[in-house]
């Protein structure tokens, strides 16, 4: 067994199909295909069930996956102790972040960070909180800059690096910015624009209704902040939104539930990070700390 036949074996896997995995591996698909042949002829176990043009993971596949992942990984490391001294930080850093994040709270620090650690190859995944930290959790990514879930998984270490206060708003022009005094009960009579049920975004909301007694009626649903902003200026419905999204097209309501995110950073606690994930993070602090 050698490590390009568990490369293969996971970009297959990542990649969803052969020809995908060849095309990230600069491969040919019959290439890519005898490195797979190999690796099981030597396991001794079919590993993936090929149905049409796509692949599902076999019972052994799945217990090999986290375990190819893991090799890689410490490959990456070894080579990168090897061929550079600890000053020169460089090799690849697969970092996972939400929209959100990218757009409002990461452009300076990944400004500062590419241009301190050129020799870095920075691959930004978005996705969703939620996915972000299921990647770090399966090993697929190294790092997740994400709304933590309250309770994490005991397999990843998470960090706090901002508080993100939530406001409940309207359009200026919303019939529940012109009833004076708003209560609870007003509030839930009306159509709600909100993330996914799914998200911990969506249940830091509803459990904040709920211990109020209400319900929201959610009217649609999006996981992108920027799209339910845009649909609640235009009058669909009210949402939570972090304050600092707040404009004058889209205003807090006279109604404070105390809802609040806290994003930060996740990483697999078994994992020994790379060096630039650990630059990376020290950027990060230095930058929130800045702004304390």
């Amino acid at each position: 067994m050698d490590t390009t036949q568990l490369q293969a074996f996971v970009e297959i896997v990542e990649q969803g199909s052969m020809s995908a995995a060849a095309e990230r591996l600069h491969l040919t698909q019959s290439a890519v295909s005898k490195r797979l042949q190999t690796l099981e002829q030597l396991l001794g176990n079919q590993l993936l069930d090929r149905i049409g043009r796509s692949v599902q993971l076999t019972d052994a596949g799945q217990r090999l996956l986290p375990i190819a992942r893991r090799i890689l990984a410490d490959l990456d490391l070894a080579r990168q102790a090897v061929q550079h001294s600890p000053s020169q930080v460089r090799g690849a850093l697969n970092l996972a972040t939400s929209h959100h994040l990218g757009l409002y709270r990461l452009p300076e620090v990944l400004s500062r960070f590419t241009r301190r650690y050129p020799a870095v190859d920075l691959n930004l995944e978005f996705m969703d909180s939620e996915e972000g930290c299921d990647a770090v959790e399966s090993g697929r990514l190294e790092l997740a800059v994400i709304t933590l879930p309250r309770a994490p998984s005991s397999r990843l270490i998470t960090q706090s690096v901002w508080d993100d206060p939530l406001a409940l708003c309207a359009a200026p022009d919303h019939p529940l910015h012109q009833t004076g005094t708003l209560d609870i009960e007003q509030l839930a009579r009306h159509p709600a624009i909100l993330p996914d049920r799914r998200t911990f975004t969506h249940r830091l909301i509803a459990d904040a209704l709920a211990r109020a007694g209400a319900e929201p009626q959610v009217r649609m649903s999006t996981n992108y902040l920027e799209t339910i902003k845009m649909l609640v200026s235009i009058g669909l419905g009210w949402s939570a939104l972090p304050r600092t999204m707040l404009d004058a097209g889209v205003t807090a309501l006279p109604l404070d539930m105390g809802i609040r995110r806290t994003l930060g950073t996740a990483v697999h606690r078994g994992r020994t990070l790379s060096a630039p994930a650990r630059a990376f993070l020290a950027t990060l602090g230095a930058d929130a700390q800045s702004r304390a």
